[in-house]
């Protein structure tokens, strides 16, 4: 897309983190809004932030899970705006644990906003989006769809689909010469509410005979996330990105190069038929040697 004004975009995870910041960005650009999110005072919130900044805003409550909710979604911005252009497919949730300890229920809603959530969005607006010819898809996906790193197993399932639902849907926008573009968001660490993604999960979805975090749990998490904060970019950062994106048409976007060697190494052993390296988690790569102190020593206070 040469110009992103006037035109609409639909963001959802848009009340909150990098969907928050795309929809500041887009509304600098002279975009009109619609952002979509399943927390509704977060959504209210966002609303009246955007407004106040003097962007034209709706907010549409969403479980993207669900395909009647994206419709609705879609049926609304058509209503309010007559047209959607830039269209991303932004939330997500996270349920960390190892294959031997997670449920079901944790991949029924992990896949279930990750996935599904995709799935729902570009049948809700690629049709239409086609006939105009012209629009931009952005998926969130991660570094995590090109790696695999231990106990996020539901988490990075659903990244490497994205990143495969994104790239098959460019190659067939470009084999039939169609003008809109496509564009795998893959985020490093982003100082997001990602980890707190449990605030919007489904009752129906909640293992009520889980344990709560321990005291010393919840003290390294949190020791965890406050070092998190000093090495993550901040939305507003990626949504820069991605405003350039849409705009020079780029495909592959990576937010940082500090995965780059594990990507790369992941790469080389499956071109030389290697069995997986043994690798270690995200936060322990992103952290390096002062993993062990962060886990055992930081103190939150």
């Amino acid at each position: 897309m040469d110009n992103l004004r006037e035109k609409v975009a639909v963001i959802t995870g848009g009340a909150s983190g990098m969907g928050l910041a795309f929809a500041h960005r887009f509304a600098a650009a002279g975009m009109h809004l619609a952002i979509a999110d399943i927390e509704t005072p977060a959504l209210e919130s966002a609303v009246g932030e955007l407004h106040a900044a003097g962007a034209e805003v709706i907010g549409v409550r969403c479980d993207v899970s669900e395909a009647e909710s994206m419709q609705n979604v879609a049926t609304e911005v058509y209503d309010v705006y007559g047209a959607a252009h830039v269209i991303c497919l932004n939330a997500g949730v996270s349920a960390p644990g190892t294959m031997a300890e997670l449920k079901l229920i944790d991949w029924e809603w992990v896949l279930g906003v990750n996935l599904w959530g995709i799935i729902h969005g570009i049948d809700a607006f690629l049709d239409k989006i086609m006939i105009e010819d012209e629009g931009h898809f952005v998926i969130t996906t991660s570094v995590m769809g090109h790696t695999c790193y231990p106990t996020s197993g539901p988490y990075t399932a659903t990244k490497h689909a994205a990143v495969s639902i994104a790239e098959t849907l460019y190659n067939e926008l470009s084999a039939a010469g169609s003008q809109v573009g496509v564009t795998a968001l893959c985020p490093g660490l982003v100082n997001t509410q990602i980890v707190d993604s449990i605030r919007n999960r489904p009752e129906h979805l909640r293992d009520r005979a889980a344990a709560l975090p321990s005291d010393e749990d919840q003290r390294v998490r949190e020791a965890i996330l406050k070092e998190f904060a000093t090495i993550a970019l901040e939305p507003s950062e990626v949504a820069d990105l991605v405003h350039d994106a849409i705009l020079d048409d780029t495909f592959w976007l990576f937010t940082d190069n500090r995965h780059d060697e594990s990507i790369s190494r992941r790469h080389a052993e499956i071109r030389e038929r290697k069995n997986p390296s043994q690798a270690v988690s995200l936060l322990e790569e992103a952290f390096g040697a002062d993993w062990n102190s962060y886990q055992h020593t930081a103190d939150p206070r």
